[in-house]
């Protein structure tokens, strides 16, 4: 069976980098892509012209299920367009794998639950890396032993939400095995405002935006006399490649929505 994917995004490197890898597959095929503009046009690649033969792009994703039927939707678009992609998508059968960050507990339940109704299976996967995954999974256990912890994530400086998804995945992780509590100096005092960082249930974390980065992030778990520091470099968008492959085949066989692509890892 050839799984049929449809992606909005596509233009953006993130989401070229992920059209690459699905043309690549063995059993799975591009079929449209979702945009703002270009309605009407043809996508090659990266170039965008008026020439039959790439992918069609769309800016209305009802019109782009009636002509193509698409099995899933991959989301890698922004904060703003995301919410309206996935709630569509899941209402008109179609899918969801979503890799943009910036959803709000609240925006996920209402999937969740829209989800649910339709029996339709969907991933929101704050990070596609399966080391990041790894690195929050292992970050969590640690957490029942250590439970001090600061948040560093480290990202381009092109991204526009802080903080990352990833780490606010990892705080929450954290938040289910830890004993909630203040950290620092009870009398402590900021002489510049945001210079502890943000607070979470107690936590802290920091996000650093620079030239150069891709996606990184570092935990520091203090103990007495001890140090514990839990890193994940992606230095290069193929590193996400392989989580959104697995979670494509995921969805397919699954009839409900799950946050974090731990949920699918074992």
């Amino acid at each position: 069976m050839t799984i049929k994917v449809a992606i909005a995004g596509a233009r953006g490197r993130l989401g070229s980098a992920a059209l690459k890898s699905i043309m690549n597959a063995p059993n799975m095929e591009v079929v449209a892509a979702l945009d703002y503009k270009y309605e009407g046009q043809y996508l090659h690649v990266t170039e965008v012209n008026d020439v039959p033969g790439g992918i069609p792009i769309y800016t209305s994703l009802e019109n782009l299920a009636a002509v193509n039927k698409p099995d899933v939707l991959l989301d890698v678009t922004d904060p703003d367009a995301v919410f309206k992609n996935v709630h569509d998508a899941i209402s008109l059968g179609i899918r969801p794998v979503v890799g943009t960050s910036g959803l709000s507990k609240g925006n996920i339940a209402l999937l969740t639950e829209l989800a649910a109704e339709n029996q339709i299976g969907g991933i929101i996967a704050p990070n596609f890396s399966i080391g990041a995954v790894l690195m929050m999974k292992f970050t969590a256990t640690a957490a029942r032993y250590l439970g001090d912890i600061e948040i560093l994530e480290m990202h381009h400086d092109k991204k526009v939400d802080a903080p990352s998804g990833t780490a606010v995945k990892t705080a929450e992780m954290i938040q289910a095995v830890r004993e909630s509590h203040k950290q620092g100096h009870s009398d402590e005092k900021e002489h510049l405002a945001g210079a502890r960082g943000a607070d979470f249930d107690g936590m802290k974390i920091h996000s650093i935006r620079l030239p150069g980065l891709l996606a990184h992030q570092e935990v520091l778990l203090g103990g007495k006399g001890e140090l514990l520091s839990i890193r994940h470099d992606s230095f290069d968008r193929t590193s996400f490649m392989p989580g959104i492959l697995m979670a494509i085949h995921n969805v397919m066989e699954r009839q409900d929505l799950v946050y974090g692509l731990e949920n699918i890892i074992d």
